[in-house]
């Protein structure tokens, strides 16, 4: 299966072989190189984070015992103020995650005057970010009830659609290389190994050898890892910060 996408390791070593002293660039690294700058490239990173986790604030507005249409106009008004108002400039002993940031920021937001502003500008139809509400609610329904904190529950959303967004690139490299019964037969084996049974009904719907889905499935899982840790790399400010990010991430799910 071919790499398009370094690790965030080898990404680092190859620029500590180049003799810049410099780490490649991430999307929340950008944000912060420019900080409260007009820069057209950091904006557009920016709202590629919010669109991609904007999920974990809302569930956290939800355990906090907001009603629906108070949580989604809570984090519809912080991301408009976000990124309409350049919060990031404020950033400070959270600059390294992207993670510890936002939760940080959605808190100081929820607890400020700005509170009734912000979701009065949504309403207003000045929505910088299309939320689909009713999605994060049905979302937000079928999790299990539990007793854990907004602080767990943001925590281990936040890890969960970190899984997502590498899963969405790894069926992304599939479908564009017209590999798409490849993908659906085998990305439930990311996982882990399943019994030779379970392969060889693979191998006989892909028309191909047991030996043959034993292998695709163990680069698969190579590949996910990759992008895995590729996707940790754009919600943090250095390549150094994604192994302690992904034990971070890990232990969530774990809880």
């Amino acid at each position: 299966m071919a790499t398009n996408l370094r690790t965030a390791g080898d990404a680092g070593a190859d620029e500590s072989r180049s003799g810049s002293g410099a780490f490649p660039a991430t999307h929340w690294s950008l944000v912060l190189a420019v900080g409260g700058e007009n820069s057209g490239a950091a904006g557009e990173a920016l709202e590629q984070l919010c669109r991609a986790y904007w999920y974990p604030l809302y569930a956290f507005a939800r355990r906090l015992g907001h009603p629906p249409a108070d949580a989604q106009d809570l984090t519809q008004g912080f991301f408009a103020e976000l990124i309409e108002r350049r919060l990031v400039t404020r950033a400070d002993a959270d600059r390294g995650r992207f993670r510890t940031f936002l939760l940080g920021a959605f808190k100081r937001s929820m607890l400020s005057e700005r509170r009734a502003a912000a979701a009065q500008k949504r309403g207003g139809g000045k929505e910088w970010l299309s939320l689909d509400g009713a999605e994060g609610e049905a979302r937000f329904a079928r999790e299990a009830a539990t007793h854990e904190t907004p602080e767990v529950a943001f925590e281990r959303q936040w890890a969960l659609s970190i899984l997502d967004q590498a899963l969405r690139h790894l069926e992304a490299e599939f479908r564009r290389t017209g590999r798409e019964a490849l993908y659906t037969h085998l990305h439930p084996y990311l996982q882990g190994d399943h019994d030779s049974g379970t392969y060889a009904e693979a191998a006989r719907a892909l028309g191909t050898t047991e030996a043959t889905i034993k292998v695709t499935a163990h680069r698969m899982r190579q590949r996910y890892r990759e992008l895995l840790r590729f996707t940790i790399l754009q919600t943090v400010e250095s390549p150094l910060l994604v192994d302690e990010e992904l034990r971070h991430l890990l232990a969530a799910l774990r809880r």
